[in-house]
């Protein structure tokens, strides 16, 4: 990925976004350095909520993390910027890539959709319906559907054309994700995913 420019390492030996994107949809190609736009977003997330959040994007099947920040009292997640890879169906980054862009369920099928932990879904009518609800309430779930044993819930990136290119989530602890604050994570990495787009040039018109 580096060679195609999607990932750069800087002088601290660390890999961020330098973003060449081929936007699947419409094959248009534009630059961005997300990690400048998205970092101090996130740096507000993992602030205020207990957890580890990512940016990911798709690839050929599988979910590839391109961005990683992590609040101090966090569990670590051991997941690497530019090497970790998940298959789409076993994440929520992965769900919300899949529930918007359809093109992407082909190359996740040759795959095959096999169990990475005791709650993944391997059905592709069970996935169907899960990726219809996505679309419906704007964000996706993940419950320990993967070898991190992790509670996420992810949100779209969007492009200035409205295309998803990408996602953030927040992962962490079960009992965590789903207590009292649950619907405030949900609602601020919702709004944070916005607010990503937002910078990437998606806007948004009300009439």
């Amino acid at each position: 990925m580096t060679d195609e420019h999607i990932l750069v390492q800087g002088s601290d030996k660390r890999y961020r976004l330098g973003w060449k994107i081929l936007e699947w949809g419409n094959k248009v190609m534009y630059y961005q350095d997300i990690s400048l736009e998205a970092s101090p977003i996130i740096s507000q997330l993992v602030s205020r909520f207990k957890g580890t959040s990512h940016i990911g994007m798709f690839d050929d099947g599988e979910v590839r993390f391109v961005f990683k920040a992590m609040s101090p009292h966090a569990d670590v997640v051991p997941t690497l910027v530019g090497m970790t890879r998940f298959p789409a169906y076993a994440t929520s980054i992965g769900k919300v890539l899949l529930a918007y862009n359809k093109s992407f369920l082909q190359p996740m099928l040759a795959k095959g959709m096999f169990k990475q932990s005791k709650n993944t879904i391997t059905s592709m009518e069970v996935l169907e319906k899960e990726l219809a609800e996505i679309r419906k309430r704007g964000y996706s779930i993940s419950d320990n559907e993967n070898e991190t044993d992790t509670y996420g819930i992810a949100a779209p990136i969007k492009s200035y054309s409205g295309q998803v290119v990408a996602a953030l989530n927040l992962v962490g602890e079960r009992n965590y994700m789903t207590g009292k604050e649950h619907h405030l994570i949900v609602r601020e990495v919702v709004h944070s995913a916005q607010m990503i787009s937002k910078q990437l040039g998606y806007m948004t018109i009300n009439y």
